[in-house]
């Protein structure tokens, strides 16, 4: 069999078994549709929280991200598992205490106005569509390199199998699914790291070698006379936009929609609690390796590819430069290659890793198939919550409330293929590094969902006018830094204190608890309704019938 044939079979392999599980388990009524009717045990809900999460930038950028930034790049390590402590003590339980279908299904009631539920819808697809779009993208990236399909073709082999498993079953079905693809993503991230590890040192664990692995590449780095060195902190970033981008990773992670809305698929606020515990198990395992990894590739390049004539140059470098990854310009035309001549894209670290340690194709394909179950695994919970947003916020909580749920579902599924469509369009025109695009998810998610939610948890006094005008302001003013820093539009604007693109969210969320906090305190409060509502979500016991009969 051929290594291109050998691929597809493992790859579409892995498809077809994961589109077996959505088909055996596909939801029929609303409730599985929507949170797999609330039936999902913590170790599960878990599972698919890490599939979820761990998208095609934890799979693909992330260890790229690390080896081009060194110690700055910690910030995303920092950020997105500190993020889940921060999800579990503030929000996770009382979301589920309050027992609905989505974040926006909290707003709208929380802040008793339809007028608030759309904001949070329109912030909702936002978000959702900022991240599926580096998953797609990711899945197109992978495909197109170790499966020789075009960026274009791959990205719409990618949306196919992400709107079938989706529209199948829900939330029930994906539930499923993102348990299935985590076992594959896992052992596709972990096999080829384990293996280098043991060629170099005689044991499997790199989170062992990798203080080993890092002093090598300081006396390397030393020996070629680099101003800057690889665990030398504040050389990429400043002080300031590290600790900003931590910040807002971890509050971002804490305020995203489809990570919320696992927290109402278990039976229990105390399975919430749980579930998170063992997400961070899940996501861990992983996480824990980035680093290793961003090591292990970069004491390559330094030991194996630097100095080397460039004629000669490993089939993997080679491989990967025809794909135009992977640039060498000899700038001094001496045939030998100097670090500064060689330019790796950041999202090729990991992918290529199974080449750097001569492992066979089997095993690329392995790392193919992990890579696309991360990004297909977390493309399918953010399309689930665009289609939400429609056919349930929208549509059902405010247009139609007398839909029945054979509508409400066939409007669902069918929101599903049309925001997919446009997630691949925008993929298609190749605008950021995946890691960086996942980071503008994040900055909008701390500028719009986390201070509306945790002020209307904590602050009783907290009313819909403070919380849209929050919502629409956080949001404005995160795309407008992102689009002014990255894009020069609409115009050029300086990094403020040294804070880039990826921690935009700041500013927004400053805003929205400014709004949420100030407006409200001249603005009428509450109805009582509301307020034993909070005082519901945030007490084990405190009930009332008034709260009974409104929920």
């Amino acid at each position: 069999m051929s290594d291109q044939m050998l691929g597809y079979v493992v790859v579409f392999g892995t498809f077809i078994a994961f589109l077996w599980i959505a088909y055996a388990t596909r939801a029929k009524v609303a409730d599985d549709f929507y949170v797999a009717g609330r039936r999902v045990h913590p170790i599960w809900n878990g599972m698919a929280i890490g599939a979820d999460w761990m998208s095609a930038a934890s799979f693909i950028s992330m260890a790229g991200a690390l080896a081009a930034l060194g110690y700055d790049g910690l910030a995303f390590i920092m950020g997105w598992t500190g993020g889940y402590v921060l999800l579990t003590l503030v929000i996770a339980p009382y979301l589920r205490k309050f027992g609905k279908y989505t974040a926006s299904d909290f707003v709208g009631d929380r802040y008793e106005s339809h007028v608030a539920r759309v904001v949070s819808v329109v912030c909702a697809i936002t978000i959702s569509l900022c991240y599926c779009i580096a998953q797609v993208a990711g899945a197109g990236l992978i495909m197109s390199r170790l499966m020789g399909f075009s960026m274009n073709v791959a990205i719409f082999i990618a949306i196919v199998i992400v709107v079938a498993s989706t529209v199948m079953g829900g939330m029930k079905s994906i539930t499923f699914t993102q348990c299935a693809q985590y076992i594959v993503l896992i052992i596709g991230y972990l096999i080829p790291i384990t293996a280098i590890c043991f060629q170099m040192y005689g044991h499997p664990f790199s989170q062992l070698a990798y203080g080993d692995v890092l002093a090598k590449i300081v006396a390397k780095e030393q020996e070629l006379g680099f101003k800057t060195l690889y665990i030398e902190p504040f050389t990429k970033m400043n002080a300031v936009d590290m600790w900003v981008l931590t910040l807002i990773l971890m509050i971002g992670t804490a305020g995203l929609p489809h990570i919320m809305m696992r927290y109402f698929t278990v039976p229990t606020v105390r399975d919430a609690r749980y579930s998170s515990g063992w997400a961070l198990i899940a996501i861990g395992a992983l996480y824990i390796s980035a680093p290793a990894y961003a090591a292990f590739q970069k004491y390559t390049i330094l030991y194996k590819i630097v100095g080397e004539k460039i004629a000669e140059m490993p089939a993997w470098v080679t491989a990967w430069g025809k794909a135009g990854l992977i640039t060498i310009k000899d700038a001094n035309a001496d045939g030998i290659l100097q670090y500064a001549e060689l330019s790796i894209h950041r999202d090729v670290v990991v992918l290529s890793m199974p080449e750097i340690a001569n492992l066979p194709y089997f095993v690329s394909a392995i790392v193919a198939a992990g890579g696309l179950a991360a990004a297909i695994s977390t493309a399918d919970g953010l399309l689930m919550v665009i289609s939400s947003a429609f056919s349930h916020d929208i549509y059902y909580r405010i247009i139609n409330p007398n839909a029945s749920e054979k509508s409400r579902v066939i409007l669902g599924k069918s929101l599903i293929g049309v925001s997919a469509c446009v997630a691949g369009v925008i993929a298609a025109q190749n605008i950021g590094f995946i890691v960086q695009i996942v980071a503008w998810a994040f900055s909008l998610a701390a500028a719009t969902f986390f201070p509306v939610i945790v002020m209307g948890l904590f602050y009783k006094r907290t009313n819909k006018e403070g919380a849209i005008t929050g919502m629409i302001l956080g949001l404005l003013i995160t795309i407008y830094y992102i689009g002014a820093v990255k894009f020069g539009w609409p115009h050029k604007l300086s990094p403020v204190f040294g804070i880039k693109d990826m921690g935009a969210g700041l500013f927004g969320m400053t805003a929205n608890f400014l709004c949420c906090a100030i407006i409200s305190q001249f603005t009428p409060p509450p109805s009582e309704k509301t307020m034993e509502m909070v005082d519901h979500c945030r007490y084990p016991v405190k009930l009332s019938s008034d709260f009974d009969s409104f929920h």
